[in-house]
């Protein structure tokens, strides 16, 4: 396997408090690492700092060794984020609304016609391709979100709760594409579905209080704890936080 990833010592603070404090990990290509913890545990800013949308108060995260601080636009070639409520045009059809972002993203309009199709068969998008978005289920809006994400073919995906709102068939429909297109990428998930974590990723990393309390495949925290959810309640406070 490939190193894609290497975080060490990320950290960043909010007034008085400490939202991520030293978080360290790496990741390879074709694995599904799923981020768990409380609200407020710190795993949506280390995302945010890892895809460039944040700088960290200290730490590095390298993407095949380039620095997303110190070469942010390098490095955001190489990744796809899709935050949690990404926003759509509900008016566009995913084919205009797709082209916009890949045109906005710089592509001429031969290179965004190729990077819309390929994306979209990725995303397995369909006959939708063609409806306004508007009129697309949850699950279909969902994979306009991650065909966007997916436009300038990244090898790092970072998704964060790609199937939060999303009915049982929906759910299924998206974890199957998320296993698929970690094939060949590397992916980090946020989730508070210890279900999805199992089902999808390769290894869980468990956060709290913005740090990392665990970082082991789900079978290996099964073993240990009997169920990801004794795992969780073990590992963290079990509380919200603001």
């Amino acid at each position: 396997m490939r190193m894609l990833l290497q975080v060490d010592g990320l950290r960043k603070r909010f007034g008085r408090r400490q939202a991520v404090d030293g978080i360290g990990f790496s990741l390879d290509v074709g694995e599904i690492v799923g981020f768990l913890g409380p609200n407020g545990a710190g795993k949506t800013t280390t995302m945010r700092m890892i895809a460039g949308y944040l700088e960290p108060d200290e730490g590095t995260a390298k993407i095949f060794n380039i620095d997303v601080a110190q070469e942010r636009r390098r490095a955001q070639e190489r990744v796809g984020y899709l935050p949690e409520g990404a926003p759509l045009y509900g008016e566009m059809t995913p084919w205009t609304f797709l082209r916009f972002v890949a045109e906005t993203r710089g592509m001429s309009r031969e290179a965004a016609r190729h990077a819309v199709r390929r994306a979209a068969q990725d995303a397995r998008l369909g006959e939708t391709i063609d409806q306004p978005i508007e009129t697309l289920s949850k699950g279909y809006r969902r994979r306009v979100g991650l065909a966007a994400a997916l436009l300038h073919d990244p090898m790092l995906l970072i998704l964060d709760e790609p199937t939060d709102g999303l009915d049982p068939n929906q759910r299924h429909a998206v974890r199957d594409l998320i296993r698929k297109l970690g094939e060949e990428r590397g992916l980090i998930i946020s989730t508070h579905s210890l279900e999805e974590v199992e089902a999808v990723c390769t290894r869980a990393i468990v956060i709290d209080q913005g740090r990392i309390v665990a970082d082991k495949t789900p079978a290996a925290l099964i073993d240990e704890h009997g169920s990801l959810e004794r795992a969780f309640q073990t590992l963290t406070r079990g509380e919200e936080r603001v």
